[in-house]
């Protein structure tokens, strides 16, 4: 009797130590290249612990199971994992436990369009770009704010966002919705608590209602009463004009000036933007390009253009809620990044001289 109850202390000992060693040695049985597992919804602990198993990630189903059964208040989170080194079933447990999911990131920068986004994607090898392009052209996402709004575009928040291995142009361009009301409603919020007199711009009944064309008719009111597709049109310009966030309000104010004196806005992105729609921007424009027929090309038509010509930052949409008290009405490049603001046509003039002697590696003149 004794001797049978010494095996099977011996039994029961040897199994507390395997037990021990397959959940805390680590181990690594896939190739060196790594290996990813699928964890699908509502997989119980058993079945996640046979698929672990099968991948060569842990050494035994059985000894992940019973340690995962040793903690039933933490459930597996669904999701791609990858595993790219030998770990202890303990350490895979809790990764999958605290749902540390594979994600890339991937960055969109301020000022960026819908096809550059396409490209970078594509690029990335995350998706096709004509994937992105016809979620980005899809605008249900932002009837409720913008109901005149043909894309997506200046509704794609710059930012980092953390995509799967196989990400969802849908589910992408919703995050990227998602995150520009959440940034817009910081700005009309600050810009509120600053100024109780502003209009608080978050979104009513009344920033949705808009007339036939959203982005010209509104010009006799204030910027922060326009619709919120107005605001974010002229964000996009002053985004591309210029890449310093201190001069984003006075390019704002610029720009207002001249929508109020119905003078042509002459903004150059907004040609580059008509061309790149009509696949003919290839780095550069021309004299000729500043003539192309379409409705985004600020040299013929006057007002805002009809929609964003790219996706602008916090900054950008700041400024253009709150442009700058001026009376510029011209800015040219100061060949430092930044710009000369003047209010007559002959102080521009005076400036375009500048800029051309500074490009040409002379001593501008302060006169």
């Amino acid at each position: 009797m004794g001797k049978l109850l010494l095996f099977i202390l011996l039994i029961a000992a040897a199994a507390a130590a395997w037990l021990w060693y397959s959940v805390n040695r680590p181990y690594q049985g896939f190739g060196a290249e790594g290996v990813f597992v699928e964890v699908p919804h509502g997989s119980s602990s058993r079945s996640v612990a046979r698929l672990l198993e099968r991948k060569g990630v842990v050494r035994s189903s059985v000894a992940f199971e019973f340690y995962a059964r040793r903690h039933p208040r933490r459930s597996l989170e669904a999701g791609e994992y990858f595993f790219d080194h030998a770990t202890s079933a303990h350490d895979v447990f809790w990764k999958l436990a605290n749902g540390q999911i594979f994600e890339q990131p991937f960055t969109v920068r301020e000022g960026e369009t819908m096809f550059d986004i396409a490209r970078d994607l594509e690029a990335g090898k995350f998706m096709p770009a004509d994937d992105f392009l016809r979620a980005s052209k899809d605008p249900a996402l932002i009837h409720d704010i913008a109901p005149q709004a043909a894309t997506l575009e200046g509704f794609l928040f710059p930012a980092t966002y953390h995509l799967s291995r196989h990400p969802s142009a849908t589910a992408l361009t919703a995050d990227m919705v998602r995150k520009f009301k959440e940034e817009w409603n910081t700005v009309t919020s600050l810009a509120s608590a600053a100024d109780p007199m502003t209009t608080s711009g978050t979104f009513t009944e009344a920033s949705q209602s808009s007339p036939a064309d959203p982005t010209t008719a509104p010009n006799n009111v204030p910027p922060s009463e326009r619709p919120v597709a107005a605001i974010v049109t002229l964000a996009s310009l002053v985004e591309r004009e210029t890449p310093k966030a201190e001069e984003r309000p006075l390019v704002a104010g610029v720009f207002e000036n001249r929508l109020h004196k119905n003078m042509l806005l002459q903004c150059d992105p907004t040609v580059i933007y008509a061309l790149e729609q009509q696949g003919r921007y290839y780095g550069t424009i021309t004299t000729a390009d500043l003539h192309i027929d379409s409705p985004y090309n600020s040299y013929t038509h006057t007002g805002l253009p009809p929609g964003p010509i790219g996706n602008p930052g916090e900054a950008s949409l700041r400024a253009a809620y709150q442009p700058a008290h001026t009376n510029y009405l011209y800015f040219v490049a100061n060949t430092q990044g930044g710009h000369f603001f003047s209010a007559t046509l002959a102080e521009h003039n005076n400036n375009v001289i500048k800029y051309r002697r500074l490009l040409a590696g002379d001593q501008a003149s302060n006169r």
